[in-house]
Parts: C-alpha cells; structure tokens; sequence
C-alpha cells in the first residue's frame, strides 16, 4: 500500500510541476530547448504512470476493504463515466459549448471519473488512487483558474456546436467499449450491469 501511495505522489507530483515551481520548467526549457523538455516530461510521466499502475495491482491484492458501497452505487458511476467520456472527448476537439463551460474538460473528466469510481469502489488500494487523482485535478482547477486570471493562461474561444455533436457521438462510443469489453482487458474487472 505504501508503493501506491508513493506512486500517486509521484504521478501528481510530476502534473504539478508547473502549479507548484513554475520556475522550474522555465529553468528546464532554457537548458534543453522546448523539445528536450517535452521528451524528458514525457517519459518521466509515462515512468510514473507505469509505476502508478503496477504499484496499483500489488496493492490490490492486499484485499483491504474501508467501505462497501451499495450496489446501486456502481450504476451512478456507470452514468457518470458516460459524462467522464463525452468531456474527454471534448477535450481533443476545438472548443464547443462543453469546452466553453467545463473550461478544462479533461481536467474535469478526470474528477468526474475519480469521484465516481469513489463511489463504487470501497478496497483502500481505489480509495488511495482515485483520492488521489481528485486531489491532483482538484488542485490542477484551482491553479488554471489562478493562470487564467493572472493572464498567464488564456482559454480558447468558442468555435461551433458541431464540436460538441462529435464530443458527444465519441464519448458514447468510448464508454460503449468500456462497457463492453475495454474495462475488463484494461484493469481486470467487468463493468457491473446487472440490476
């Protein structure tokens, strides 16, 4: 369990650069050029987020259980994925209505998608991690709200609906194959649907 909370540290520790020593990646661009810097956060992030995953698995089968939620609670976060999803998904787009109100729509598909995996999953090993990403997108938020009113970050403008029209059909396609099959090649575990 110590792994995982070390992990997620980590994993955080490495998306907060930016929010807690903005200094820092400055200093780093400076010394190894914008494309340097990119590799180098890349691969530390792809390093941390394997990490993360293992450290996830090992912690698991401690099988240590803080809550057991109601079962109807997996169909709350069934919904709620499919929100998740379509936010994801307007994050690759130009920006539509849902960019324009969610403001950082991957940033708030990850919340979405800790919360309601807090709400189906009780074991400490889902506790430790999706707290942790919510904690990190929490922060995340409050930091681009903090750049964008300081002006050292600036949103994109609206562009038109359609974008929203393909957030939505993808979004529903992605969850469609989490639902089916994604879920469990992925982590392992089905995706509950029976009533």
């Amino acid at each position: 369990m110590v792994m995982l909370i070390v992990a997620v540290l980590v994993f955080t520790g490495i998306h907060l650069i930016n929010t807690f020593a903005p200094g820092f990646r400055r200093s780093m661009i400076d010394r190894l050029g914008e494309n340097g810097w990119k590799g180098g956060f890349s691969l530390a992030a792809l390093v941390a987020l394997v990490f993360m995953i293992w450290a996830f698995g090992r912690a698991r089968q401690e099988g240590i259980v803080l809550y057991t939620p109601p079962f109807w609670m997996a169909h709350v976060t069934l919904l709620l994925m499919l929100l998740a999803m379509i936010c994801l998904a307007a994050s690759f787009f130009p920006p539509g209505r849902i960019t324009t109100m969610a403001k950082h729509p991957m940033v708030l598909s990850v919340k979405i998608w800790a919360f309601g995996h807090l709400l189906a999953n009780g074991e400490a090993a889902s506790v430790i991690l999706f707290a942790g990403l919510l904690v990190w997108a929490v922060i995340l938020r409050i930091s681009l709200a903090r750049r964008e009113r300081s002006g050292n970050c600036s949103r994109k403008p609206f562009v038109s609906a359609r974008y929203d029209a393909y957030a939505f059909v993808l979004g529903v396609v992605l969850w469609g194959l989490f639902i089916w099959k994604l879920h469990i090649w992925l982590i392992g575990v089905p995706v509950p649907l029976a009533m």
